[in-house]
């Protein structure tokens, strides 16, 4: 009986792996289920026991991906919670672009093909592993804004420090046909860890002129 139940949780473990790396390679619509299971080395039954069907099997891939991801590079990046703001930003960012560069990752593809074709079948699992990591980052970005920073002011300071990390998908350091020199592809980004500090300080000179401002205007006559 022992034997039995880790041969299904190995079988398990397979499904997720492969479909993982099907539903980053293709849009939902063209994946398959035999795909899967052939890469697997499992029978469709298997998925029909595991997981019901191919939606359940797709949310449970990302969802995988994610924490996995996740796990290898924790969210805050290592830096303690009693760190200054820009510290705990600086963990944060860091973390973000390692997941995002590392070719091994699934999840910014399956994300990305998504995105091109959505299904709106991983909206509500990706909110609930997401959420919490950006109602993070907008608890740091309010400290450094201040206790007179409006909602909106967090909301569009916390938008662009993610946009910024998240357009390095698309200037991983993957081969790309014509090399560099492609104008199809933005240039690679060969030292992770210097954009991560440019992402940081540019981040936070942003910040820096936001307070600027507010502070002109609160003296302004």
């Amino acid at each position: 009986m022992k034997i039995r139940r880790e041969d299904s949780a190995r079988t398990r473990e397979r499904l997720i792996a492969a479909a993982s790396e099907v539903f980053a390679e293709k849009d939902y619509s063209i994946a398959t289920i035999a795909e899967i299971c052939e890469r697997a080395e499992a029978n469709v039954a298997a998925v029909n026991y595991h997981f019901g069907d191919k939606e359940t099997l797709y949310r449970e891939a990302w969802r995988n991906a994610f924490r996995t991801s996740v796990q290898a590079r924790p969210a805050d990046g290592g830096v303690s919670d009693n760190a200054p703001p820009e510290e705990r930003l600086r963990g944060m960012v860091v973390a973000v672009l390692g997941r995002i560069t590392d070719e091994s990752n699934k999840e910014f593809f399956i994300v990305l093909r998504e995105l091109a074709s959505p299904t709106g079948l991983l909206d509500e699992v990706m909110e609930t592993e997401l959420l919490p990591m950006h109602q993070r980052m907008e608890t740091v970005v309010h400290e450094l804004l201040g206790p007179r920073s409006s909602r909106t002011q967090v909301q569009f300071c916390t938008i662009s420090i993610i946009n910024q990390c998240v357009s390095a998908i698309f200037a991983r350091n993957s081969e790309r046909p014509g090399g560099n020199d492609n104008k199809a592809f933005p240039p690679k980004i060969d030292d992770v860890d210097a954009y991560a500090e440019h992402v940081v300080q540019f981040s936070l000179g942003g910040i820096r002129a936001i307070l600027d401002k507010a502070l002109r205007e609160y003296k302004r006559p």
